[in-house]
């Protein structure tokens, strides 16, 4: 029973494909079998409904891949056509002068207009006109897009399965998520490689409408003089008169589906319709119409342009542009007024007090200018940015970012941004929007021409440039940057130098309680015999450090060994550090597990540590002015000649000076790297690169 229930939920699905299949064949057969006449009107009809309702869904179809069956319904409907050109060949071949075809015969009327050799000449340049512009520019152009859309797809299809199963390892998407997305990739790629191979039947369609056009005229006029009869001119009339409608009426249908198939296969991916992007992409901005209109009256008080049609149409789009300005300007201010609404008190009448203010732990503020950065309906490209941020945050540094909180900021300059955490300014930069930042990274061809500037993430020299500059820009060996990659550059950068301060007792108290779930011993030894405090200052001198706290669980069981034999915080920093041994090594060894290291030379080393001074924030290197000053010359002259061999410079030092050491280098040095002797594992091999000392311990 359960069988046949079955059997009988697939008739529907069965049916249809038995007509598809049908209507196919029915297809084929019309090439060989000749149609009455009415029936091949029916049919010439439906063609060009198809033809037109195939464009409308591709104008409404918010992805290429949602019209999956395009192909498909390209193959099948240039058949079509073929096989009612060649029915209508048949017919006008076959009737001659009493040829009945009314779709034809309008067609033909339409164009040529009138009867005589002058509507004959005109109706065939128009024919010959269409036939260029579908073959020269639309076919072409189509055909060509999508050779090139299938080859990029193919060659992006390793890199984005590797994103995807990235995102996949990382927790940010569920398995049935991994799937999905891999398999809508693999139907996208499949797509647009079938599309490369349907875009030549258009092609094809082209070649063939103008080879049976020909075939036409050649053919009615030795068939119309020849066998039925009649005069060279009158065969002339008929026969072209028939074969220009035919080939209109092949033509037009072909027209619209080849059109369909450009838009289809330039769209780039969006969540909207054309029409919906064309509404928002083009009201973007108020003052391309003042522009426009502007450009227009100046054509009008030229001589010789009609000013009667220039004049009106300029006053339209300038109204346009106004309306549409004040409409942007009226939403701003709506949006103002409703975060002033709720900043106010919820009972007016209540007795007011003074409450204090909640600082967000982090903040992006923006100028007006920048604020299309953010807009959803113009891609919000930058929230995307942001989103990542925070989970490779969470992946690198083991510290999950608090929500950024992304407001606009009137006293800002409209292209300025600024970075707080916990309402003070961090970082800020200048942004200019329609232009990208061009960064030399050394390897710079040939000088550009742009506005100097800074980048703020790094501070080193870059240019503004415009958009239309970037492939030069990119060809001349510049690191190009457009303006959401510059604010999310320095927001991570920010992240990674100022962890220490994002992270507060109540940031630590989470992460106590979400490692209580899965490691409830260690979390309650930990804090037996040290406070919350305690542990987030030691968390805290590691993120200040850029050391991974992602394994919390050794950090923890290393603060419960060492808690109860002494409190101080740099101490249990250090085991903390030595508990994390393999995770430091391998974070800066090269791919060969060789850790290249800079000693200092023991004199040297030995006086830093004696210039110990306890603090209350901890025990800080103070050095006499002359030995820092020389001290840090040479460890910078060493760093830069690792550096040049393409190494990252790394301090090896005692456990007792590695603290002091990188308390004196902090300033001048905030990236130097130093690890201490307990801090190395026996599968990674120590080289030697370089050993620092003061100029009179080397004299």
């Amino acid at each position: 029973m359960s069988d046949i229930k079955t059997s009988s939920s697939k008739l529907p699905g069965d049916s249809s494909d038995i007509a598809i299949a049908a209507a196919v064949v029915s297809v084929v057969v019309m090439l060989v079998v000749p149609l009455p006449t009415v029936l091949l009107d029916t049919l010439m009809a439906m063609n060009l409904l198809l033809s037109l309702m195939i464009l409308l869904l591709v104008l409404y179809t918010k992805k290429a891949t949602d019209f999956s069956s395009f192909p498909t319904v390209l193959l099948v409907v240039t058949i079509f056509g073929l096989a009612l050109n060649v029915s209508s060949t048949r017919l006008i071949l076959t009737k001659g002068a009493a040829f009945d075809g009314r779709m034809i015969s309008a067609f033909a009327s339409f164009v040529v207009g009138s009867r005589g050799s002058e509507g004959l000449v005109v109706g065939f340049i128009i024919f010959i006109v269409i036939i260029a512009v579908q073959a020269i520019v639309i076919t072409k152009g189509a055909t060509r897009t999508s050779e090139v859309a299938a080859r990029f797809r193919l060659d992006a299809m390793p890199g984005k399965q590797m994103a995807i199963e990235a995102e996949f390892n990382s927790g940010s998407i569920s398995e049935e998520e991994l799937l999905a997305r891999k398999s809508e990739l693999q139907h996208e790629v499949d797509f647009y490689g079938a599309m490369d191979g349907a875009s030549k039947f258009i092609s094809g369609n082209v070649m063939v409408g103008i080879l049976i056009t020909a075939v036409n005229i050649v053919g009615g006029i030795i068939v119309g003089a020849a066998l039925h009869g009649e005069s060279i001119i009158d065969a002339l009339g008929n026969y072209i008169t028939f074969s220009i409608g035919d080939g209109l009426l092949s033509q037009v249908p072909a027209l619209l589906v080849s059109t369909a198939m450009g838009i289809i296969v330039t769209r780039s991916a969006s969540e909207n319709t054309f029409g919906e992007d064309l509404k928002r992409q083009f009201t973007q901005d108020a003052k391309i119409y003042g522009i426009g209109a502007g450009v227009l009256l100046g054509f009008a008080f030229l001589p010789g342009f009609p000013w009667y049609v220039l004049i009106p149409m300029a006053a339209l789009v300038g109204f346009y542009g106004f309306q549409l300005r004040r409409k942007k300007k009226r939403a701003f201010e709506e949006s103002l007024s409703k975060k002033a609404d709720a900043a106010k008190p919820k009972d007016e009448g209540a007795e007011m007090r003074p409450v204090p203010p909640l600082l967000d732990p982090m903040s992006l503020e923006l100028g007006y200018g920048l604020i299309p950065l953010v807009d959803r309906d113009k891609g919000a490209e930058l929230l995307e940015r942001v989103q990542r941020i925070r989970r490779e945050s969470a992946l690198d540094l083991g510290l999950v970012i608090p929500r950024i909180r992304i407001i606009d900021n009137m006293r800002l300059e409209p292209s300025e941004y600024c970075l707080k955490i916990k309402g003070v300014d961090v970082g800020r930069g200048k942004i200019r929007m329609g232009y990208y930042l061009c960064i030399n990274p050394g390897g710079v061809k040939e000088e550009l021409a742009g506005e100097k500037t800074r980048d703020p993430a790094f501070g080193l020299p870059a240019l503004w440039v415009r958009e239309d500059k970037r492939d030069e820009a990119e060809r001349a060996g510049y690191t190009v940057v457009d303006p959401p990659s510059i604010i999310a550059t320095h927001l991570t950068e920010i992240i990674k130098h100022h962890a220490a301060e994002i992270l507060g007792r109540q940031e630590t108290r989470g992460i106590l309680d979400e490692l209580a779930k899965t490691y409830p011993a260690v979390v309650e030894e930990a804090q037996k015999s040290l406070s919350l405090g305690d542990i987030q200052k030691v968390i805290q001198n590691l993120l200040r450090e850029q050391v991974s706290i992602r394994n919390m669980t050794a950090i923890l069981e290393a603060l419960a060994d060492y808690g109860p034999v002494i409190r101080e915080t740099q101490f249990l920093t250090e085991k903390a550090r030595q508990a994390l041994a393999r995770q430091l090594c391998l974070q800066y060894a090269d791919d060969d597990k060789v850790l290249h290291v800079l000693t200092i030379e023991s004199g040297l080393e030995q006086k830093i540590i004696d210039s110990e001074v306890k603090t209350a924030s901890g025990p800080i290197a103070a050095l006499d002015p002359v030995t820092q000053k020389e001290w840090i010359k040479n460890l910078s002259r060493a760093a830069a000649a690792v550096q040049e061999q393409g190494w990252l410079p790394v301090i090896l030092c005692s456990e007792a000076a590695r603290s002091l050491v990188k308390y004196s280098t902090s300033r001048e040095l905030p990236d130097l790297v130093v690890l201490s002797v307990p801090e190395m594992v026996s599968d990674v091999a120590v080289e030697s690169v370089g050993e620092i000392r003061l100029e009179a311990a080397a004299a």
